[in-house]
């Protein structure tokens, strides 16, 4: 059985890995279709490494024939078109913000809760999680299986890419600038991102965090199905691609570090590469194009009686983004068997 597919927000960052992943997977696919806004059409994009779509209209295009697709346009733009192709019989998977928290939407990650997928035709829209949340959760799912999780203290250290492209050429440029004396005033960052570090990503909110903050604390107790506190400060950091993140978690009975290592090992999507002595640990520069979710430092945390400490790195614009959604229309298909519309 082979499906049709569109791919909203084709000429974007995660648009094009989406359909770089699509090619790589070989998912069943009969047909692809590339979309963008009205300003884009006509644009070529690639599909593999040797075909090339043409992007059509957005606004101008009926999902009616199609059967999945894959939303990355940004959250307003989704509010308006994923609504539309779900009451045309298509399955979104979008991976912007704006479904998220929506209490009838699930909000999966293949690795964590397939299960939440079970009643995707009530509204036929599935919501693909933050960046940072998604590679987090990948971890925490076989500790939280193991031991209980009570709290889990997280900062982030995300890439520029999860701002969009402006930002990685506002990285480039600027860096450019500096090498000659020249000063570059920010656009797309509310200060300097070359040799700097923002500890501000979104905007803030009343209670002093940050948006982007305040997803990784909502959407992680939904993903996970259990009321986990958790306490989030995401910072960018003039890095291209590959977020970074140190998490302290604080579980309810005790975990030893032998035991966090064998159950990572084993889990579905997790890359143990923790050796530091040896200089074997994770960073983004190792885990670009890569698909795992990479865990370095596992060490006890002395502060608390039961807590685990560990650094989690993974490509932003894979897992974090673009693989996470072509997975879970791999799981539609192979455990709810979603069928195709006929061609």
């Amino acid at each position: 059985m082979s499906y049709k597919v569109a791919v909203v927000g084709a000429t974007g960052n995660v648009g094009r890995e989406i359909l770089q992943i699509l090619s790589e997977r070989n998912f069943p696919v009969r047909e692809v279709v590339a979309l963008a806004s009205k300003e884009s059409e006509g644009k070529e994009v690639s599909f593999g490494e040797y075909k090339t779509l043409t992007v059509k209209a957005l606004d101008t295009y009926d999902f009616a024939g199609t059967d999945i697709a894959l939303f990355s346009p940004g959250a307003k733009v989704s509010a308006i078109h994923a609504p539309r192709a779900a009451q045309a019989g298509c399955v979104v998977i979008d991976n912007t913000s704006h479904f998220r928290m929506h209490p009838e939407i699930p909000l999966v990650v293949p690795e964590v809760n397939p299960d939440a997928l079970k009643d995707y035709a009530k509204t036929n829209i599935i919501a693909n999680p933050n960046c940072s949340t998604i590679q987090m959760v990948v971890a925490l799912k076989p500790l939280h299986d193991q031991a209980k999780i009570k709290r889990v203290v997280v900062a982030t250290y995300q890439s520029v890419s999860g701002a969009g492209k402006d930002a990685m050429d506002e990285l480039y440029e600027q860096t450019k600038h500096l090498y000659t004396s020249d000063h570059l005033e920010p656009k797309k960052f509310p200060k300097r991102i070359a040799f700097n570090l923002i500890p501000q990503i979104d905007v803030f909110m009343e209670d002093g965090f940050t948006k982007e903050e305040a997803k990784m604390m909502g959407e992680t107790k939904k993903i996970m199905g259990a009321d986990i506190p958790v306490v989030a400060t995401c910072v960018r950091v003039p890095v291209f691609v590959g977020h970074s993140e140190s998490v302290t978690v604080e579980f309810e009975r005790e975990i030893e570090v032998e035991d966090a290592l064998d159950v990572l090992s084993d889990a579905p999507g997790v890359v143990v590469l923790d050796r530091p002595k040896d200089g074997e640990y994770a960073t983004p520069v190792e885990c670009v194009g890569e698909d795992g979710v990479f865990i370095s430092r596992i060490r006890k945390d002395p502060t608390v009686k039961h807590g685990l400490t560990f650094w989690c790195v993974s490509d932003n614009l894979r897992k974090g983004a673009a693989l996470n959604a072509v997975q879970i229309a791999e799981t539609l298909i192979s455990q709810y068997g979603m069928k195709a519309k006929a061609a």
